[in-house]
């Protein structure tokens, strides 16, 4: 039996120093892990790039391909965005699709690929006008966003713990997504 395909999209958020933490979580959740990183996500990784395409047994994309380029990963069966930071909460939310980070969950989400993102930013951050328009924009879209006591509650001004990044609490709620068809 094929698993199904998760693509795990990290933007540049602490957490994402341990996205091979999330891999290997999603891998024994059931799913076959295709990585795609934000640009400046690739940036923290690239000395070690190469223990990440170990891990998932696929290609790390950070860009968009070019295009004569065939698809280098598998077709998606769901989308998780996590962590996903401020800044790209609020350009996905304003339809900017200017990175394959942001590009590929905001057209999935309206080809009915399930898409979950879970944030990891500061409580100054969040208190930002434009953060909860972008909440209930990519909630009005069908996106999960995993955000407070169902996700990932925000913690104050220098104070985050992204060793600790819930990365279960995630992928619950994509397993959840997925199970009721969204």
């Amino acid at each position: 039996m094929t698993k199904p395909v998760l693509y795990l999209i990290a933007c540049a958020a602490g957490p994402t120093q341990f996205v091979d933490d999330g891999v290997r979580a999603a891998q024994d959740d059931g799913w076959d892990v295709c990585l795609v990183l934000s640009p400046s996500a690739a940036r923290w990784w690239e000395q070690r790039s190469g223990e990440l395409v170990e891990l998932t047994g696929h290609p790390v994309r950070s860009q968009y391909k070019l295009p004569w380029e065939s698809d280098a990963l598998p077709k998606a069966t769901a989308m998780l965005v996590a962590p996903m930071s401020c800044t790209t909460l609020n350009k996905w939310g304003a339809g900017i699709s200017d990175t394959l980070a942001i590009g590929l969950p905001s057209e999935a989400v309206h080809m009915g690929v399930p898409v979950a993102a879970m944030p990891y930013f500061n409580q100054a951050q969040g208190t930002q006008p434009a953060v909860a328009r972008s909440i209930e924009v990519l909630r009005s879209q069908g996106v999960l966003v995993l955000d407070g006591p169902d996700g990932y509650a925000s913690h104050p001004p220098k104070q985050g713990n992204p060793e600790a990044f819930p990365w279960r609490k995630a992928l619950d709620g994509i397993r959840r997504l997925v199970a009721s068809g969204g």
